[in-house]
């Protein structure tokens, strides 16, 4: 196991009817801007009962965030907390409304360009507070310090961290993901799934831990996801998910291994080009990238063959190749399509994925940094 250092301060209120709780971890006085996305929150009711659990409070609310959030978008609402003084934030909806809501959180006080803190990685010196309500499980924004933000003006998508926005509190009531649609339902499990095997598909670090941990995980998400789909209002299924999704990217299955992230790379100039939903990215790339990858990966996707999938017979190169088949199988059982070609893309869109990499600095990916332009290519060559 490698060192690390692991601190999450991020506070979970877990459960039905939670948000009625949220008032007693916002500092009174305070002056809030509520943000959040298309409107769904509204429909369902969910804004109200927040608004009701702070009326005691000075609202403000800032609608639009949109899923893959962008930097133009997200700057009206640092302008609008700016003028009104806002001093905490409250993101009620998914991962992409708690990603902008991070952004704000930084730029608001921020003294420079704000999208150098993506662009060039400028130093957050201070940053605005804020929780999250969350209705999508997915990302694991609700208790983690990063974010990935778009600029529509560029077709850039980036990454920041940032120890100064780790959300102060989170709700996570699992009655609020019911009325999900299946669409985002599916996303929100594969999205979960390849977070973890970033974090374990990589390489022994006898980290026996937090293997047992990521597996268990991914078992939970084989089980529970099919479910949902087919269960929309079992509590038990939801709740799994919800703090599945969570745990998969809070910090604790990554403290002390290595890690890859390679797909989300590969996914993010996807989502940039061609606009997939994030998700759908993850699973067109990582059966590829798996494959493409298998010989360095090789002791972690025979691990991943006998204690996630129960393979045990045959030879260590078929039982890699069925590792990875049931692996497509399950994104295509959660009715997410796993190749280019379902959605559109063709060979022809290879150049521009690469040129996109190699503009981001994108060439030295994975846990070995050896994914070069040449193998990254050969990946997207491989998932059309």
């Amino acid at each position: 196991m490698q060192n690390f250092t692991f601190h999450n301060p991020t506070r979970i209120l877990f459960g039905q009817g939670r948000i009625a709780d949220i008032s007693r971890e916002i500092p009174a006085g305070a002056r809030v801007l509520i943000t959040y996305g298309g409107g769904s929150v509204v429909k369902t009711g969910t804004l109200n009962e927040v608004k009701a659990a702070l009326k005691d409070f000075t609202l403000f609310e800032f609608a639009g965030i949109e899923p893959n959030p962008t930097y133009e978008t997200l700057m009206q609402a640092v302008e609008l907390a700016r003028r009104e003084q806002i001093d905490f934030l409250l993101a009620v909806g998914g991962g992409s409304v708690i990603d902008g809501t991070k952004f704000i959180a930084a730029a608001i006080p921020f003294a420079g360009e704000p999208w150098d803190i993506l662009a060039k990685q400028a130093e957050i010196k201070s940053a605005i507070p804020f929780g999250s309500v969350l209705t999508l499980p997915a990302t694991g924004s609700e208790m983690n310090s990063g974010a990935v933000i778009t600029r529509r003006a560029s077709n850039d998508k980036l990454v920041f961290l940032s120890d100064l926005v780790y959300p102060l509190f989170s709700v996570l009531d699992p009655t609020k993901t019911y009325t999900l649609p299946e669409r985002q339902v599916a996303n929100g499990v594969v999205d979960a799934f390849v977070h973890i095997a970033e974090q374990y598909l990589t390489y022994p670090s006898d980290a026996k831990v937090q293997d047992r941990f990521a597996e268990g995980l991914l078992l939970t998400l084989i089980e529970e996801g099919p479910r949902a789909l087919q269960e929309p209002d079992n509590y038990a299924v939801r709740a799994n998910l919800m703090w599945t999704a969570t745990l998969a990217l809070n910090g604790l299955i990554g403290a002390g291994v290595p890690q890859d992230w390679a797909t989300h790379m590969l996914g993010h100039e996807l989502t940039a080009l061609h606009g997939l939903d994030h998700a759908q990215t993850l699973a067109v790339v990582l059966p590829a990238m798996l494959q493409v990858r298998r010989e360095e990966k090789r002791e972690k996707l025979l691990q991943y063959a006998e204690r996630v999938w129960g393979l045990r017979e045959g030879n260590a190169e078929v039982r890699i190749d069925q590792a990875i088949k049931y692996t497509r199988q399950f994104f295509e059982k959660m009715h997410v399509s796993t190749r280019l070609s379902d959605y559109g893309i063709g060979s022809d869109a290879i150049p521009a994925l690469v040129a996109q990499l190699q503009r981001h600095g994108m060439t030295a990916l994975g846990e070995h940094q050896n994914l070069d332009i040449k193998r990254s290519q050969q990946v997207y060559e491989l998932a059309v």
